[in-house]
């Protein structure tokens, strides 16, 4: 429990983390011995956990993994990550993903998780984060494939499957929907969709392209000021409250820790099926409201919570939860953080500062 204006440091709980992934069964971590990696997006939330649990088995476990890591900003990425950034066995490539410059040598393993976090307000934009994700995800497989990499990972998103239907529990990976081609605000789901059509055009009989597609997600690193309403609930009981909940709280989300998360991507990307998507993330339902009222119960006394958004009547919230039957029944992975446990330990991290 944290009390209001009262911070107190992570200490090693990070390393707690990454040792619970180190032991997951289903990440064959030797698979990874003497690999060579790719990894694009090094500087994001999904970028930073990857490099962190990479690093951490390959120290432990002596597996003299070498990490080519492309980012956009070299300096500004050294300074906010210095461990991640400055370990021996990281070279940091800058560059743009639509033109960057292949880097030299060969390659084993290339993970593709670069994103433009920019929320997209202009037509411009809009154009930027369509290419960033289909003219990026091309160019990071033909560096793949000419690295002579056998295994590529794509991580998608479950914006692919659209609007998730009023009936439908859970999305799972054979769902038929889609986002509105004709819509301006799924320029991004429609993007990715085209990505993971790329991914499957690539493959072939020595070069594996798999898809993870991710949903919500809390855990450090999470940004606290963006799209993600965790990470402002968080940002806001930080602050002292109230935390502010934009619309009626009454859209269902669900949420995988970080560790999982990472733990569920090396699976994918080691054992996965070629140009098969698997879900990634939780199966627990949780509404936004009380999302927003746990977070607040992680202070002393418990932060206030502000509904902003009138609730429309005989309208259901907006759903987004994934059915993960697949990954976990072909790849053996399970969520080990229950989302109490997620949101204290994210709270406690941004904490520490």
């Amino acid at each position: 429990m944290l009390t209001h204006g009262n911070s107190t440091r992570a200490g090693n709980r990070l390393a707690a983390d990454l040792d619970r992934v180190l032991a997951h069964a289903w990440v064959p971590w030797d698979a990874l011995r003497g690999a060579q990696v790719f990894l694009t997006g090094a500087s994001g939330f999904v970028g930073c956990w990857l490099l962190e649990t990479l690093l951490w088995a390959s120290d432990r476990l002596d597996l003299g993994v070498s990490i080519v890591a492309l980012t956009r900003d070299r300096r500004g990425f050294a300074a906010r990550v210095p461990h991640l950034a400055g370990h021996g066995a990281v070279t940091l490539h800058e560059g743009d993903i639509r033109t960057f410059d292949a880097p030299a040598g060969r390659f084993t393993h290339v993970v593709h998780a670069a994103v433009d976090a920019t929320p997209p307000v202009t037509a411009d934009d809009r154009l930027r984060v369509f290419d960033v994700i289909v003219e990026g995800t091309r160019r990071a497989l033909e560096c793949a494939r000419a690295s002579g990499a056998r295994r590529f990972l794509f991580a998608s998103s479950g914006a692919v499957y659209g609007t998730q239907p009023s009936g439908v529990a859970h999305l799972v990976e054979d769902c038929a929907g889609g986002p509105d081609p004709a819509s301006r605000e799924t320029a991004g789901a429609e993007a990715k969709r085209a990505a993971e059509t790329l991914c499957a055009v690539y493959a072939s009989d020595t070069f594996e392209p798999v898809i993870a597609r991710l949903f919500t997600f809390v855990g450090p690193y999470l940004p606290l000021d963006g799209k993600f309403a965790a990470g402002n609930f968080i940002r806001d009981a930080l602050h002292g409250g109230p935390i502010v909940v934009a619309g009626d709280g009454t859209a269902c989300r669900s949420y995988l820790y970080a560790s999982d998360l990472a733990a569920w991507l090396w699976a994918i990307l080691l054992r996965g099926e070629a140009a098969r998507p698997y879900n990634v993330g939780s199966e627990v339902v949780v509404t936004i409201g009380d999302l927003a009222r746990t977070v607040a119960s992680q202070f002393t006394p418990p932060l206030d919570v502000r509904i902003e958004g009138a609730r429309t009547r005989g309208v259901a919230g907006h759903r987004y939860v994934p059915g993960t039957a697949r990954a976990r029944e072909e790849l053996g992975v399970e969520m080990t953080v229950g989302l109490e446990d997620a949101i204290a330990r994210t709270v406690e991290w941004h904490a520490a500062g």
